[in-house]
Parts: C-alpha cells; structure tokens; sequence
C-alpha cells in the first residue's frame, strides 16, 4: 500500500507548549488554527509526510495580555511572521508503534532541524464508516534557537522565563476518500435516502 492523503480533523487534535515560569511553575498554551497536508502509509510508516502550517495569531495561554505579548515582536512577531511551519523530511520505526519523525521547523523566519518522539495511537473504523488514525508527538526545543530571546531579571536570581520550551501534539486523522469513491458513496446514499 503506498502512503495515502489523510484529513486532520481538528476538533479531536491539538498543538500544545509548556514553559516554565519563574523557575516555580509551567505555563501551558495552544495553537487554535493550523492545517496541512498528510500522506501516511499504514503497513509502511516509514514512507509516511506531514507538512503543517500554524496561525500565530491563534496563540492562546487563557490569558490575554500574555497572548498579545506573545504575538508581539518580543515573542512570535506574528505580524512579520504569520505562520509556523513544519515540514517533515524522514521517518524512521523506532520500535512497535513508535517513530521519529524528523522535520524542519521554521519560527520566526528562522529554520532548524528537530525531531519528534511519535506514539501510534491506533486505527480504527469511526461510527461513520471513515478510516481514523490516531498519533502523540513530543519534542523540546530551545527557543533561543529561533531568535526568541526575551525575558527578566528576577531579584532573586535567575530569570522569568525558561528556554526550554516543550511541545505536545495530539493527531486524529480520517482517510481521504477519492474523487469517485465519494461520488460512489453520495449515489448509494441517495439510493437509500427517503
């Protein structure tokens, strides 16, 4: 079976980050808007491609004031820099279930080479008929790595905000139909329609 186009669905997935703050605590955020493309081969991973484009703007840490700094120049700069991009460049099987999906990640303007820890979470068929894949992916990075630089003193030693930055991804994903099965599917669907 070669890799096929799936469909993200957005409403069963989430981009998320941790930061730690004032050396006590995390702080948690998300991305609300992305989208992207994702041609996954079931018996073969390996031949497997995501390439994923983030909406800056749509940053959101349940606090306002603290997201409109982060879109700032300071941070994101979303307004330069619109988008968060990642595109893959090779997947390697690092045992049942599990993989290394290596990519380009570009913040900022500023490209880098990371690596992400996959977790298949399965397949199954939904109560819908459609094909479902489900994958978690983590990976660190160093924000500085990316031009994003800004933090504070604190009195007492050391600064505000961590540079390590920690990134959790949820995927649940639908087969794409092709043109003539979903012009298959309408048909027999009206045949049964009342």
């Amino acid at each position: 079976m070669a890799a096929e186009k799936w469909s993200f669905d957005n409403v069963h997935s989430s981009i998320e980050f941790t930061v730690r703050h004032l050396l006590v605590s995390k702080v948690r955020g998300r991305f609300t808007r992305w989208n992207g493309a994702f041609q996954y081969d079931q018996k073969n991973p390996t031949d497997s491609s995501i390439d994923v484009q983030i909406d800056v703007a749509s940053v959101d840490t349940h606090e306002p004031q603290r997201d409109a700094h982060l879109r700032s120049g300071d941070f994101f700069e979303a307004e330069k820099h619109p988008q968060i991009t990642f595109k893959s460049t090779g997947v390697e099987a690092k045992g049942p279930g599990a993989l290394a999906l290596r990519g380009d990640l570009t913040i900022r303007g500023t490209t880098r080479p990371v690596v992400l820890d996959v977790e298949l979470g399965g397949h199954v068929k939904d109560p819908w008929g459609n094909d479902r894949v489900g994958f978690s992916a983590t990976t660190s990075i160093d924000r500085k790595d990316f031009g994003i630089t800004f933090n504070q003193t604190l009195d007492v030693g050391g600064v505000a905000l961590g540079e390590k930055v920690d990134i959790a991804i949820e995927i649940e994903a639908t087969r794409a139909v092709a043109a003539k099965d979903a012009a298959k599917e309408a048909k027999e669907g009206a045949a049964v329609t009342p």
